[in-house]
């Protein structure tokens, strides 16, 4: 096995409000080799979107990365100077943001956007680079001379993925880049940004709420729940013996052809991040939930596939299949 292009150990996210400290993400780690996909998935408020941000030390006040480490070519993001941050970012590790509308600059053209990114590096920039670069994500050379509001929310999606490639970077992170889009276009966001990675060789981190796309698209699924990893693992594994219940409970409430017109839900609603509950903040949704559930959480176990799952009855689960 390669070496991981990154590698996230305890990763800690703290947000300071009037009524307390909320815990976003809380001991986050994982891995990511060359050219993988991983896919986050939670409800909203699971902590998925700030690991992500806090990947490139996006993380603004009253937000805080409070500890762990995030490491990139031998450099820990965290830690980094400034300088050596604007290096990583964009060239190294890159962002397909989620809402394109509010990531472009409204005021300047497509061109003049590529042009302003290639100088923060100090690299040239031509018309015919700009123009290869549209390209690659299905976009007309004339989209360049065009401002963001003069395009539809497909290519504008797709212009962020091509300032996200266009230094080649060894780690995208996309923010849920196709939330705002019809399932059609969605689909062919999801395919050009697929396309463009295998090219380049890069590693994906994606976030996400929908379990159907995440099964089309990524290597690895980290299921995410209260500012924790509870399962990590192969998304084929994942999908056909689901460990953790909380992944059971969101891959049961996709909408099937069986049953139309009949959704199954999660009863209950997340927790607060203010005051989460004692043991495993699953336990007061959790169908199998036990007394041990409600008073200790529980710690990752790795299992004999690979997976990593946070749950009391896991290693039972395991031994029975």
């Amino acid at each position: 096995m390669s070496a991981p292009v990154l590698s996230v150990r305890d990763l800690v996210v703290e947000f300071a409000t009037s009524r307390g400290v909320a815990h976003a993400v809380n001991s986050v780690s994982f891995d990511l080799e060359p050219g993988e996909r991983l896919g986050l998935v939670g409800e909203s408020g699971s902590g998925k979107t700030t690991t992500a941000l806090a990947l490139m030390r996006l993380i603004r006040p009253p937000g805080r990365i409070v500890g762990g480490s995030v490491v990139i070519d031998g450099v820990d993001v965290i830690a980094a100077a400034t300088a050596a941050l604007r290096r990583l970012r964009g060239a190294r590790i890159a962002l397909v943001p989620q809402g394109a509308m509010n990531a472009l600059n409204p005021v300047l053209t497509i061109a003049t956007q590529f042009e302003d990114l290639f100088a923060a590096h100090g690299q040239p920039c031509t018309r015919a680079r700009i123009a290869e670069l549209l390209a690659s994500v299905g976009l007309d050379p004339g989209v360049a001379d065009r401002h963001p509001h003069e395009l539809s929310g497909g290519m504008k999606q797709r212009v962020c993925i091509a300032l996200a490639v266009a230094l080649r970077p060894a780690v995208i992170v996309a923010d849920e880049p196709t939330s705002a889009l019809d399932v059609i276009v969605q689909k062919q966001v999801l395919r050009t940004l697929a396309r463009v990675q295998r090219e380049l060789g890069a590693a994906v981190v994606m976030v996400g709420h929908d379990m159907g796309l995440m099964a089309q698209f990524a290597h690895r699924v980290g299921v995410m729940y209260a500012g924790r990893l509870v399962e990590l693992g192969d998304v084929r594994r994942i999908f056909a013996d689901p460990r953790h219940p909380y992944t059971r409970m969101l891959i049961d409430s996709l909408p099937g052809f069986g049953q139309r017109g009949v959704f199954k839900g999660i009863p209950g609603v997340a927790p607060s991040l203010l005051a989460p509950p004692p043991g495993c903040p699953f336990h007061p949704r959790c169908p199998r939930a036990g007394a041990v559930c409600s008073a200790e959480l529980p710690p990752p176990l790795d299992l004999p596939d690979g997976r990593i799952v946070r749950c009391h009855f896991a290693q039972e689960a395991a031994d029975a299949a």
